[in-house]
């Protein structure tokens, strides 16, 4: 198996968004990437438009060098709702302006332990319904599970922060894309395909220690990753949950879901 991402010191994370390109090429947070199989494996359970016909191949075989992201304040404004416009086959890159944005975002809904902050990051509802063709209501599936659930999430990570939660600082976030494997359509409702790769890692500092928790999903649309899933996939309570909370940056583990 190979390795997982490389987490690099503590001094690198005050770069500004205009500096992400730079560090990629500089090499500083490596991943490798593999592809998983071109089929569905069974899925993990929780410890914790185009047509319907449309399909798309697996990833590409070839692997290539991807950074981590961390990132500043700055966010990026989009002048067209991305789930509007059609699926690509695009694997995503964990080192671009957007997805830092989105995971700033993500660190100030659970700074905040608030859901409208952090909604950036998330998967989005056009984009579902485009997906989940199998289902009835999938804006209200999106709506009235996912980001329910999204909300109980990012509570349950605001309350791991305790009252020290505004002097906790973010550090980044650590995406295994060696791990991130194609989705292909007729399988969880799914109408087209998309990539998926679970346990990326949130990581932080607070009180001088580094800590970190997991995303549970992340799924592409248009070559951006987005949080689907933030503190289990499969729930075994209707209570928020935090994903595998460390001291330290944590590991990830391959887990196949969709």
């Amino acid at each position: 198996m190979e390795k997982g991402p490389r987490w690099v010191p503590r001094a690198i994370f005050g770069v500004v968004l205009v500096a992400l390109v730079a560090s990629a090429a500089s090499g500083l947070i490596f991943a490798t990437r593999a592809t998983g199989p071109a089929g569905h494996p069974p899925l993990r359970t929780a410890h914790s438009v185009p047509a319907a016909s449309t399909s798309f191949p697996p990833p590409p075989t070839t692997s290539r060098s991807t950074t981590t992201t961390t990132t500043t304040t700055t966010t990026t404004t989009e002048t067209t709702d991305p789930g509007t416009l059609p699926q690509t086959t695009q694997f995503p890159a964990a080192d671009t302006a957007q997805f830092a944005a989105e995971m700033q975002a993500l660190w100030q809904g659970v700074v905040s332990g608030s859901v409208p902050p952090a909604l950036p990051s998330f998967f989005p509802r056009s984009a579902y319904v485009q997906l989940k063709t199998g289902l009835a209501y999938p804006a209200a599936d999106w709506q009235n599970r996912l980001v329910a659930d999204f909300g109980l999430d990012i509570e349950a990570a605001h309350a791991l922060l305790g009252p020290g939660a505004a002097t906790a600082t973010f550090e980044g976030v650590s995406v295994p894309e060696q791990f991130g494997h194609w989705i292909p359509p007729g399988v969880c409702a799914n109408g087209i395909g998309y990539y998926e790769v679970a346990n990326a890692r949130v990581v932080y500092s607070l009180g001088g220690q580094v800590r970190s928790f997991g995303i549970a999903s992340l799924i592409s649309w248009r070559g951006i990753w987005y949080v689907v899933h933030l503190g289990a996939i499969l729930r075994s309570s209707s209570s928020g949950e935090v994903d595998d909370p460390e001291a330290g940056p944590g590991t990830s583990a391959p887990s196949h879901t969709c």
